[in-house]
């Protein structure tokens, strides 16, 4: 699933995506109707007595949870999410076909009824032509590359920022929406920007639908706002902050920033921009498949990275990194608050957003928590990034 990005902040959103995202090999994607509905539906079927999915009306692309148990050539699911059993949700009660699909019967407490069927899915896989990033969701989710193949951008508002035109695109069923940059780049540089852009803009909306799908049995609630920040010959950087609510014990919030190389386009992680640790700088992200392990990033971040960080931070603000006077009050001379911190550029260095446990949520978002560019350009990190003086 999308959110590849490590997020300490959305643990609930990760928690929720991981069962899908494990079981990616194992799903089995349909398209049928419902009555006369179109739907599209998505099951793991590798244990007979939990079987789980999801399915979405073609005409409203909102999941509705499934769940249920098989017996033999027989499907029973109930429609919804509800931590107790409860007779008044919608069931299905499927046989297998011939031709490996699935029909039978949705029917709800009420007495209402139609007919199902299905048939399995061949997914072509997306073209040339396709949205950027739909590639990555189509190899993470063909579920999810479904409905986005049926959803399409508005063209919304248009501002300047830093010389730069910029023209945003809204997704109107889930509201997310992200800019382009229209002006300030050459032509070829603008388009590999734009791409990372766009991509993220659907990665939002796959998010949102997860998110709803776990907030389902309630009321789930996934809100953005998106700032850019910095735009320079040298970077791209733009913060984007999530309010959501998946279904979780609480409500949540945090920042996801997107930081590109505004020569080549690529994302930017930290150690890419900086690096305080011994060797040579890695990159996690991009050898997370067979290079540096997780524990040696944590590793590196926990004990060169925030150490170095609260030195730096107690240097440009020693008012603001004083030693708290009492429990209740933001401790961030704390290091391990500072181990994996959101960051974005701006025109006074990088800013990095701590990161705080539950009862002390309030302390995230300081103001001034930026480190000076002197700072940064000491010690650089693994590409050449133009950074401003």
């Amino acid at each position: 699933m999308p959110l590849k990005r490590f997020l300490p902040q959305m643990t609930c959103l990760v928690a929720l995506m991981a069962p899908l995202a494990n079981a990616a090999d194992a799903l089995h994607v349909f398209t049928g109707t419902l009555g006369k509905s179109p739907i599209v539906v998505e099951l793991d079927l590798t244990k007979p007595d939990d079987i789980s999915g999801r399915y979405f009306y073609e005409k409203y692309h909102k999941d509705l949870a499934l769940s249920g148990k098989q017996t033999g050539q027989d499907l029973t699911l109930t429609e919804g999410l509800s931590y107790d059993d409860n007779p008044d949700l919608p069931t299905l009660h499927l046989h297998k076909s011939a031709d490996a699909g699935w029909a039978g019967e949705w029917s709800s407490s009420k007495g209402k009824s139609y007919k199902v069927q299905l048939s399995e899915k061949k997914i072509t896989a997306p073209d040339a032509t396709a949205e950027p990033g739909w590639q990555d969701i189509y190899r993470d989710s063909p579920y999810d590359y479904l409905r986005l193949s049926q959803l399409k951008l508005k063209a919304d508002k248009k501002e300047t920022f830093m010389g730069h035109d910029l023209q945003w695109w809204v997704e109107p069923e889930s509201g997310i929406t992200l800019f382009e940059i229209t002006s300030g780049y050459a032509p070829e540089q603008a388009e590999k920007i734009n791409r990372q852009l766009r991509s993220r803009l659907w990665n939002e909306v796959v998010s949102y639908h997860q998110c709803m799908l776990g907030g389902s049995r309630t009321e789930g609630e996934f809100d953005q706002s998106v700032t850019p920040e910095l735009m320079t010959p040298g970077v791209v950087s733009l913060n984007i902050s999530t309010s959501y609510d998946c279904g979780g014990a609480h409500p949540d919030f945090g920042d996801s920033p997107l930081n590109l190389d505004a020569t080549t386009g690529k994302e930017l992680t930290l150690e890419d921009v900086l690096w305080v640790g011994k060797g040579k700088p890695f990159h996690y992200e991009r050898d997370e498949a067979g290079g540096v392990s997780f524990d040696t990033y944590s590793d590196y971040r926990s004990k060169a990275f925030a150490p170095w960080l609260v030195s730096q931070l107690k240097a440009a603000h020693p008012d603001d990194m004083k030693a708290p006077e009492t429990d209740d009050d933001c401790d961030y001379t704390d290091e391990s608050v500072w181990d994996f911190p959101s960051w974005y550029f701006t025109e006074a260095g990088i800013y990095v957003g701590p990161y705080f446990a539950r009862v002390m949520r309030a302390c995230e978002g300081p103001e001034w928590s930026v480190v000076p560019y002197a700072a940064i350009k000491a010690h650089p990190g693994g590409v050449r990034v133009v950074l401003p003086d």
